[in-house]
């Protein structure tokens, strides 16, 4: 690939990000519309992981560090501390592993799940580790029972849309040539 070529790339993986940095903003306010489980959808999650399978793992990380804080100060939800942190380092991880795993594991079926399902886990496990940080320096108390309620209980209906939805998401842009995570 030559300079050009590369220079071109790069514009259109951050022209994406761009874009999923937004549906990032924009997507909870669809959700919220529906009270009882807009928040349990994890709305900000879709954006940033396809982000990382598709643009590649810097671009996945950068975005996902970025929507939660950027939608704290501009619409001040998340609250800023502890969620929009938490939640930072969270989709960092979410957008960040999804990236580098796709080019890591088989691109089917089989490995999309892997990759999410990997990256869910690893993400939630730092959102606890942050929340539990961020408890310790506050002087406020995190506990194992707070960790599942926040980590698994709330987000189950987000947890069951992100199975079903990212895979045809991710499977229908690769094969339309949208995928840009090569290495």
């Amino acid at each position: 690939m030559n300079r050009s070529e590369r220079t071109s790339l790069q514009i259109r993986r951050m022209t994406y990000a761009a874009l999923y940095l937004a549906i990032a903003q924009v997507l909870p306010f669809v959700t919220g519309q529906i009270p009882e489980i807009g928040s349990a959808l994890c709305p900000m999650h879709i954006p940033v992981l396809l982000c990382g399978f598709l643009c590649g793992w810097t671009w996945g990380l950068g975005v996902g560090f970025l929507a939660p804080l950027m939608r704290s100060v501009l619409f001040g939800m998340p609250a800023l501390f502890p969620g929009a942190v938490s939640m930072a380092f969270e989709l960092a991880v979410y957008g960040g592993l999804a990236g580098y795993l796709r080019t890591r594991l088989p691109r089917n079926l089989g490995g999309t799940y892997a990759v999410l399902v990997i990256s869910m886990v690893a993400g939630r496990l730092v959102w606890g580790a942050v929340r539990l940080i961020l408890a310790g320096l506050s002087g406020s108390e995190f506990t194992w029972r707070l960790f599942l309620a926040g980590a698994v209980l709330n987000a189950v209906p987000g947890i069951i849309l992100h199975l079903v939805l990212i895979p045809i998401l991710v499977v229908a842009m690769e094969r339309a040539g949208l995928s840009l995570n090569r290495t």
